[in-house]
């Protein structure tokens, strides 16, 4: 993942709304809930929820699906994996593995 698209994503899930939306879809599990279900539990109204689902689209966090007249929403395990990833990969990568302050705590 490159760093333009972590902020990306970042910065989309940085709004509350939206946050409250994707965990309530990660909860939800992989067969995602249907847009009038999120609207109920979550208390947005339709236009709120709209302007922040396109915005969780566009990053590709959300996607949606279309099941006769009603749109389900998933999160996008793949893309959250990835991102998730990206924060942690390079975790202590400037740190020795050991640190002074670690073992005097020990002793």
């Amino acid at each position: 993942m490159i760093l333009d698209q972590a902020a990306s994503r970042l910065e989309a899930l940085g709004n509350p709304t939206r946050l409250r939306i994707y965990r309530s879809l990660v909860r939800a599990g992989s067969q995602g809930s249907p847009v009038g279900r999120l609207k109920a539990s979550l208390g947005i109204p339709s236009s709120t929820l709209s302007h922040h689902l396109k915005t969780l689209l566009a990053v590709e966090l959300v996607t949606q699906e279309r099941q006769a007249t009603t749109l389900v929403c998933r999160a996008n395990y793949e893309v959250m994996h990835e991102l998730v990833g990206f924060l942690v990969e390079e975790c202590c990568a400037d740190a020795s593995c050991g640190s002074a302050a670690g073992n005097d705590a020990a002793a």
